[in-house]
């Protein structure tokens, strides 16, 4: 383990500020530390063969878990006397999805505040190379890995549902879309708490949507079929296909490709092939899937087996499979939002509708998915969106 310290001055040299005007990064380097230094001390660490170069108020570094976007660790906070996650992003400044993929994250984390959202502590850049980390509360483990260990019991599938949706409740209420709904993504600690993570593929409601996005598992129909403009009901159904595998024990629609996924959604709600041609043709532009090769396809699959949605589960909760029932349609305007599914029967020993807050503004998005950034634009951008975030901390008292 080896110590430095490292200078603003130094840094703001290297070429690392982007165009951010130097009191700006001042103010970024300051957070945290009260103003009472001008220089920062980093340690580097070496966990399990990756770098972590972070603030030497984080010690104790452990490894928790790895991703495609980054590595996480354990950590105490010194300063805040508490344990905390670490999170490095490599090469965010290097391709423009990196860049956007870590703007929407950071922007839509320092505007959500909930309980059973991932809190945001602190952001810091490496002084030696360009890697970024967020400290963020330590949860412990998550839904994907919970599953893999143990069949839950009925308790925690309605608890965690609850808090599922009411999570989702204020973010839809703040203009949110997840996207990106999945076990691994719902985090959840010692007590059972339970908070939605990875905002990277999130969007704000209204704009047109990219197809390639959430775990294909979880991926609602209208996505699979390329619609360009859809809404936070792709949520419900990803939440749908959460609470089937809580359930069963297993993924819902574990389909190798997209053709055998549809194949296995349209078998199990029994699909008509006009459901699925009018929602191909109804708002779609530019696709693979052709509405003929679409139609094509549909009717060229067998005839429905004739079970019944129920029978298609092996548990027999008849308030869960009603609630699934609600998520799991087709066509997306006929799905259950995440405020009535909050009065189901289901959550009914949780649900209090006095607890089950809503965001008091919408969340803003400046630069969207049709912003043609080169990745040195996106740097200044996401330098200046981390000095705001760091300033609102500050006034916060974190």
């Amino acid at each position: 383990m080896t110590w430095w310290r490292t200078s603003v001055g130094r840094w703001a040299r290297r070429g690392l500020c982007g165009g951010v005007p130097f009191s700006c990064i001042v103010g970024f380097f300051l957070s945290g530390f009260r103003a009472r230094r001008w220089w920062m001390s980093f340690v580097y660490s070496t966990v399990r063969g990756e770098q972590f170069e972070v603030l030497d108020r984080y010690t104790n570094l452990l490894a928790v878990g790895a991703g495609a976007f980054g590595h996480v660790c354990s950590a105490f906070d010194r300063q805040a006397n508490a344990p905390v996650a670490i999170k490095r992003l490599t090469d965010v400044f290097r391709s423009q999805n990196a860049a956007k993929r870590f703007y929407r994250e950071l922007v839509l984390l320092g505007n959500l505040s909930h309980g059973n959202i991932i809190h945001l502590y602190n952001i810091f850049i490496s002084p030696t190379s360009e890697n970024v980390y967020l400290v963020t509360e330590l949860m412990g483990t998550d839904l994907s890995r919970l599953l893999a260990s143990r069949r839950l019991d009925r308790p925690y599938v309605q608890y965690f549902t609850y808090q599922i949706l009411r999570g989702l409740k204020y973010i839809h209420s703040a203009g949110v879309v997840h996207r990106d709904l999945k076990p691994s993504n719902i985090l959840i600690n010692q007590s059972g708490v339970l908070k939605l993570a990875d905002f990277g593929l999130a969007r704000t409601e209204g704009r047109r949507m990219t197809g390639s996005i959430s775990t294909p598992y979880y991926r609602a129909p209208e996505i699979m079929l390329s619609v360009p403009f859809y809404g936070n009901s792709v949520d419900i159904w990803s939440t749908g296909c959460v609470i089937a595998e809580m359930l069963e024990g297993r993924a819902l629609f574990p389909a190798q490709n997209s053709f055998q996924q549809l194949e296995a959604i349209i078998n199990l709600l029994a699909c008509k092939p006009e459901d699925v041609i009018a929602m191909n043709c109804s708002k779609l532009s530019l696709t693979p899937w052709s509405p003929a090769s679409v139609l094509s396809f549909v009717r060229s699959l067998p005839e429905h087996d004739g079970r019944s949605f129920e029978n298609s589960f092996s548990s027999q909760d008849t308030e869960a499979l009603s609630l699934l029932k609600l998520m799991l349609v087709f066509l997306p305007q006929g799905r259950i939002t995440s405020a009535a599914a909050l009065m189901h029967p289901f959550v009914a020993p949780y649900h209090d509708p006095a607890d089950e807050p809503v965001a008091d503004r919408q969340v803003e998005l400046p630069y969207d998915d049709r912003t043609n950034y080169r990745p040195q634009e996106w740097k200044q951008i996401i330098l200046t969106s981390i000095t705001n975030f760091l300033h609102e901390r500050i006034k916060q008292g974190g």
